[in-house]
Formats: C-alpha cells, sequence, structure tokens
C-alpha cells in the first residue's frame, strides 16, 4: 500500500513526521534510486527507500519506545543542537541514543523543567504535537510579585504576541509567597509559541522566575 514518505520514515521510527519533511526537503530521501519531492508516496514492500544513502526496510522497524522524562533546566528538547548545548537525548542510555529514532514530543524551553514525552512513534508524535488537533499542556510557574485578577483574565483572554493573540488559556493562581514575593500559577495552553508562557508573563509586568 502505498503512503507519503513522511509518514512512513515516522511510523518506522526514523523520525518524526515534520523531521522527515525537512529530511525530504534536504534531498536526503530516495525512492527507487531518486531524490523524492515532500508529498510523494511510495510501497515499502516493493520500493527502495534509502535515508542518507542507506537502506530502510521494514524489518529494520524498531520497537516503540515511550519514555517519560523529566527534563532539567539548561538542557534543550531538540536532538541535536548547533550551539553544542546539552540535549534531551544525552541524558538517555548510550543504547537508545542513535538508531532507535527517539525525539522529544514537543518541547520545554531551555531554562524550563518538567515531564517531557521522548518516542520513536512518528503517529503518536503527529496527533500529539499539531496545531490542529490542540491537544491541552498544563504548566506549574513561578512569577514575580502577585499579580491581580485583571491581569489573569487579560492573560485568559489572549495576549498579542509578534501580532497575533494568543488562543484562549486557563490560567489559575495556586499559592502566593508575599515575603518571597511571588506567585504560583497553573497555566493550561493549547498551542506552543515559542517561550509564550515567559513572554506573556513579561508583557503583563509579572516576569517568570521558575
Amino acid at each position: 500500500m502505498t503512503e507519503r514518505l513522511q509518514k512512513i520514515l515516522s511510523q518506522w521510527g526514523i523520525a518524526s513526521r515534520r523531521q522527515a519533511e525537512e529530511m525530504i526537503l534536504a534531498g536526503r530521501v530516495k525512492v527507487n534510486g531518486s531524490v523524492v519531492d515532500l508529498g510523494q508516496k511510495a510501497d515499502p514492500s516493493c520500493d527502495r527507500i534509502e535515508v542518507d544513502g542507506k537502506l530502510v526496510q521494514p524489518a529494520h522497524r524498531p520497537a516503540p519506545i515511550y519514555l517519560l522524562l523529566h527534563k532539567p533546566a539548561g538542557v534543550v528538547s531538540t536532538c541535536s543542537d548547533p550551539q553544542n548545548r546539552p540535549t534531551v537525548l544525552d541524558l538517555l542510555p548510550p543504547k537508545l541514543r542513535q538508531g532507535q529514532g527517539i525525539h522529544p514530543v514537543g518541547r520545554l524551553d531551555a531554562d524550563s523543567t518538567g515531564a517531557l514525552l521522548l518516542t520513536n512513534d512518528g503517529d503518536l508524535t503527529f496527533h500529539l504535537s499539531h496545531p490542529r488537533h490542540s491537544i491541552a499542556k498544563t504548566y506549574h510557574v513561578w512569577v514575580e510579585s502577585q499579580p491581580p485578577e485583571d491581569i489573569l483574565q487579560t492573560w485568559r483572554s489572549g495576549v498579542v504576541l509578534d501580532g497575533k493573540k494568543t488562543l484562549p488559556a486557563q490560567v489559575v493562581l495556586l499559592k502566593t509567597q508575599p515575603k518571597s514575593n511571588k506567585t504560583l500559577l497553573e497555566i493550561v495552553l493549547t498551542e506552543g509559541r515559542n517561550r509564550q508562557i515567559r513572554r506573556v508573563a513579561e508583557q503583563l509586568g509579572y516576569p517568570v522566575l521558575q
């Protein structure tokens, strides 16, 4: 059965669907000896599929792996980093770092800590991370000072970032610590713009502490 190559590569655990698209656009994928275009289809049962010159076959597909990682601060949520910062894959045992197609589902800022799912299941990654599925993500954030209710309501309604308003969010005040002048918020988002929580908090005048 023919399927889009990015779906095949993600199902085989070679890359997430988005990463597979980037590999195709970079000319790293061939079918029957020819470089493919994005959106091209193939039949794994009869077509010869190569990635970086290496033959890929269904029999090579690794077993599905699902890992829940607590990401520490200072680690980036990518498989590699041009600045040579430590990545989430560096935290895994050596046998899982290469050849398994493991990648993070979504991301946390380098300065953030928290639970992060790692897998080689490209379909799961697609369904959890693609914007059209609107999967909710929950964050606990310490912000400076004590934001009043009108500020929290503004955050819930949406704040303009880069000329576009953020989607409505759930923002709940969990507790305050007047002595240390900080407040713990629970924030639930259904989108994931770059450093969204930190940027909104800064714009509203209550920067993130942790």
